[in-house]
């Protein structure tokens, strides 16, 4: 009888052992969830901060890429680009999150200046129809090859037209797909999935 209840106790300690790391594994992937989600968040708060910045680059230094460049790296400094956000909802969480009030004067001003010209088409329109005439899904940097090949009077950047494209997820137009590292975009089925980011 006395080998019978060391047997008992030590599977009892694995069965503990076993329900704690459970525990502790389960609690861990929420933390990792959440931290993975705060992320996700910045890193689509950078993306609109650089879109906004390369329209003001665009705006600035207007198409000669020089220009741009150089005007990018002595004026965009003095705007930081979370005061330049197009929605009201971002400039608001960016302000927040820097623990910043976002000045109404310094964005009034900009907000009239328009990189888009009268008749232009808009990157989402543009980006969208390109997708749906391709037999499959396309990386940012092919979008952004071919509507550079397309539209050379206009000065496309990957940032730009990948910002454009996750803006496309998001509203339900398009859809990402990711293979090993790599994401590519596709147009949306007929019945959109609403985008969980």
């Amino acid at each position: 009888m006395s080998g019978h209840l060391p047997t008992t106790s030590v599977t009892a300690d694995y069965a503990q052992r076993v329900s704690d790391d459970l525990s502790a594994n389960r609690s861990e992937q929420e933390r990792v969830r959440a931290e993975l989600a705060r992320l996700q968040d910045e890193l689509v708060r950078l993306e609109e901060s650089e879109q906004v910045l390369t329209k003001m680059q665009e705006v600035l230094g207007g198409t000669a890429k020089r220009v741009a460049k150089q005007s990018m790296g002595r004026k965009t400094a003095a705007a930081p680009a979370p005061r330049r956000s197009g929605s009201k909802t971002a400039a608001g969480k960016s302000a927040a999150a820097s623990g910043r009030r976002t000045p109404k004067k310094a964005a009034s001003p900009k907000k009239a200046a328009s990189p888009k010209k009268l008749g232009e088409p808009t990157w989402l329109e543009l980006t969208t129809s390109y997708l749906a005439g391709q037999s499959e899904p396309k990386s940012a940097a092919e979008v952004a090859a071919s509507l550079t090949e397309a539209h050379s009077e206009r000065a496309v950047q990957v940032t730009v037209v990948r910002n454009t494209l996750e803006q496309g997820v998001a509203q339900g137009l398009l859809e990402r797909s990711k293979q090993g590292r790599s994401v590519f975009y596709s147009p949306a089925s007929a019945a959109p999935v609403p985008s969980a980011s």
